[in-house]
C-alpha cells in the first residue's frame, strides 16, 4: 500500500510540474506579443502566430452596437513595426491559462498605453496551439473600452 500511495504521490507532482512548465511556456509566448509591440518588431511579433491565425476585436459602433473587427496579423505586424519603439506599451496579468494537451487558452486583462498615454483597456483572450513542439497564438480576440 505505501507503494501505491509514494507512485501515486510522484505521478501527481510530475503532472502538476509538466503543468507548471506549460503555463511558462505560454506565458513566455504572450509576454513576446507585448515586448514585440513595445521593441516595434513585426518578425518577432509575425514568428508567435500560427500560419492561419487570426485576430478579432469586440467593439461598439458609433450607434452604440457590438460589432467584431477582424484583423489579419501580418497588418497587425506591420502596423506596429512603424511604430517608434516604446510607443505601443500593452500591460496585462494573467488571469487564468488552460490546457488540455496541445491546446490553451489564457485570459488577460490589459491597459493600453500609446507614446505614454492611456488610450483603452479590456481583455485578451488567446488561443494558442502547440505545433512542432513550440506553443504559437491560433486566435486573439480583445475588448476594448476607454
Amino acid at each position: 500500500m505505501r507503494k501505491l500511495i509514494l507512485l501515486a504521490t510522484f505521478v501527481f507532482c510530475l503532472q502538476n510540474l509538466s503543468a507548471q512548465v506549460a503555463d511558462e511556456e505560454i506565458k513566455s509566448v504572450i509576454n513576446g506579443l507585448f515586448d514585440g509591440m513595445r521593441e516595434a518588431d513585426s518578425v518577432k511579433i509575425l514568428s508567435l502566430f500560427a500560419p492561419d491565425a487570426s485576430m478579432q476585436s469586440v467593439a461598439k459602433n458609433k450607434e452604440g452596437k457590438t460589432i467584431i473587427k477582424r484583423d489579419e496579423v501580418a497588418g497587425f505586424a506591420s502596423f506596429v513595426g512603424k511604430q517608434k519603439k516604446g510607443a505601443a506599451d500593452e500591460q496585462i496579468v494573467f488571469e487564468s491559462i488552460k490546457i488540455d494537451g496541445d491546446l490553451a487558452f489564457a485570459w488577460t486583462p490589459y491597459k493600453f498605453i500609446y507614446n505614454g498615454t492611456y488610450s483603452h483597456s479590456g481583455v485578451d483572450a488567446f488561443c494558442l496551439v502547440k505545433l512542432n513542439g513550440s506553443w504559437k497564438i491560433q486566435y486573439l480576440i480583445d475588448t476594448r473600452r476607454k
